[in-house]
């Protein structure tokens, strides 16, 4: 499988050049801009040509929908909001993933024929799908979800002694971090922000070293499902990812200052009006996870640096285009494990799982 380029750098504030193509090579793994996609089509795996479909932006939408479609998705949303909150699973149960196509995008407008046609897709690689919940979180829980549950030894940077010292050490050095803001399952308590953070960084450890003793895929796959559905501790892993993605930040930011050689992402990362530094990604950026934003693109490659995975995403709303499977980072470490999500759009992002038998290999 073709790994896609990376978004374009235009499209983010603050970028002012573009990201080198992305390798070719490597297969999915099991496991998981508003713009609107360019004309033309891009050869899909086995030499055939794709059809250029373009997905309009959202608020084109409705210029193709009749009313009854309109008031059909209305009813839905009315129907998910009125969920309790028991019933709103971090991470949904797996299902057929062409079904799952089927009941998300009944319509016959152009951004419906665009999803179908990159669910179809994605298909010929995995069979299923399983949801994951939309709080401005999904980046992080389909990530971590997915890198947790694969079988595989736990990280041998998960296992560093010093991982546990690096609060009290990053804090000590950068008194700019007390401005750190906890998530909101979190907000009201009286946590010293050290502990808090040594807390969540030794949950990680031991809750992924113990989904890595598990022999079967299916005990790993019950385990993950009960850790996902423990709040305190789903939010608690949360908050270990961000202070990982802030460490990186702030190692690559003193690398790029003293003229050492970075990958060029944080380049960009650095050069937007409201994260010059790594002072202000954590004010503007990381203190909003959760709260009133998700992770945007360029982050996303932060991400895959801190948890030192590869993220590959099936960007559907780029299906046809170069963009449409996109790789964070673009060149990543041979020896990185892959993780594979689905993203609708570049808010949300959900699981695909069981890899298909003919293209398992």
């Amino acid at each position: 499988m073709s790994r896609g380029t990376m978004p374009q750098p235009g499209a983010w504030p603050g970028a002012s050049r573009a990201e080198k193509p992305a390798r070719e090579a490597g297969a999915a793994s099991p496991g998981p801009a508003r713009a609107a996609a360019p004309e033309g089509g891009k050869a899909a795996a086995g030499g055939q040509p794709r059809i250029a479909v373009r997905c309009p932006a959202e608020h084109e939408e409705d210029m193709y929908r009749d009313a009854d479609e309109i008031e059909k998705e209305k009813e839905l949303l009315t129907h998910e909001r009125g969920l309790s909150a028991e019933a709103r699973l971090s991470v949904a149960p797996e299902m057929d993933i062409m079904d799952y196509c089927k009941k998300e995008w009944r319509g016959n407008t152009q951004k419906a024929t665009c999803m179908k046609k990159g669910y179809e897709e994605v298909s010929q690689k995995f069979t299923s799908i399983r949801r994951v919940r939309g709080d401005n979180y999904c980046a992080l829980r389909a990530t971590l979800f997915q890198a947790m549950s694969q079988p595989a030894a736990p990280p041998s940077w998960l296992q560093d002694p010093e991982l546990t010292l690096l609060p009290e050490k990053l804090i000590s050095k950068y008194n700019w971090i007390k401005q750190w803001k906890l998530g909101l399952k979190f907000e009201g308590k009286s946590e010293d922000l050290v502990d808090k953070i040594k807390e969540s960084l030794t949950l990680l450890r031991k809750k992924w070293a113990g989904l890595a003793e598990l022999r079967t895929a299916e005990a790993r796959q019950i385990a993950c499902d009960e850790l996902f559905t423990n709040e305190e501790e789903e939010y608690s892993l949360y908050e270990a990812v961000k202070f990982l993605m802030l460490n990186r930040a702030i190692e690559l930011y003193d690398d790029k200052e003293k003229g050492k050689e970075v990958p060029f992402f944080s380049v960009l990362l650095f050069a937007r009006d409201t994260s010059n530094d790594p002072g202000q990604l954590l004010r503007n950026h990381l203190n909003q996870v959760g709260h009133t934003g998700g992770l945007e693109q360029v982050e996303m490659f932060l991400l895959a640096y801190a948890v030192r995975h590869t993220i590959q995403v099936y960007r559907l709303s780029k299906y046809s285009t170069e963009e449409f499977i996109t790789v964070y980072p673009t060149d990543p470490p041979l020896d990185w494990p892959v993780v594979t999500l689905i993203a609708e759009d570049d808010r949300h992002y959900n699981v695909p799982v069981r890899v298909c038998e003919e293209t398992s290999l």
